[in-house]
């Protein structure tokens, strides 16, 4: 049986699918010192289950999670495959050993905000902080037009 963490409208909850030890501490210490509730989940069907139970604000995602390739990753393909609406309130990050920090085209092959090599995780709250504020900027005026529009509704 799972255990169930409650969470709050000021929490900040991620999720994380890391398989490498080393990897998996050094951001789940990254990420609570930024603020943010660490759920690892360590299987993809626990991934998409997770995933659809919790409104989270940061995943973040090993190339190799699972054992298998970037190719064989279902919790990514899981993530590319999902439509618009559900994707637009995440930010996905990829990491892994065959990736080039802050790529933006190795990102956008693979459907996510950002990618980062374990080599350079010491800078991943730099990383968080910089890649969420550039997806927040993209998205201001969807939001502005959508909250205009959910007011003159209301």
């Amino acid at each position: 049986m799972e255990e169930f963490e409650f969470i709050g409208p000021n929490d900040k909850p991620s999720l994380l699918a890391i398989s490498n030890p080393e990897a998996l501490e050094a951001v789940k210490l990254a990420l609570v010192a930024m603020g943010y509730k660490a759920h690892v989940v360590d299987s993809h069907p626990m991934f998409e289950t997770r995933y659809n139970q919790v409104a989270y604000q940061i995943v973040i995602i090993e190339e190799n999670f699972g054992g298998g390739s970037v190719l064989d990753n279902a919790s990514l393909r899981y993530v590319q495959e999902l439509p618009m609406a559900q994707r637009r309130s995440v930010v996905f990050f990829l990491i892994g050993p065959t990736f080039e920090s802050l790529n933006t085209m190795q990102a956008f092959c693979q459907s996510v905000h950002c990618v980062l090599n374990f080599g350079e995780l010491g800078m991943l709250t730099e990383v968080v902080q910089k890649t969420i504020a550039e997806n927040d900027m993209f998205l201001r005026t969807y939001r502005d037009v959508q909250k205009r529009l959910y007011e003159k509704g209301a």
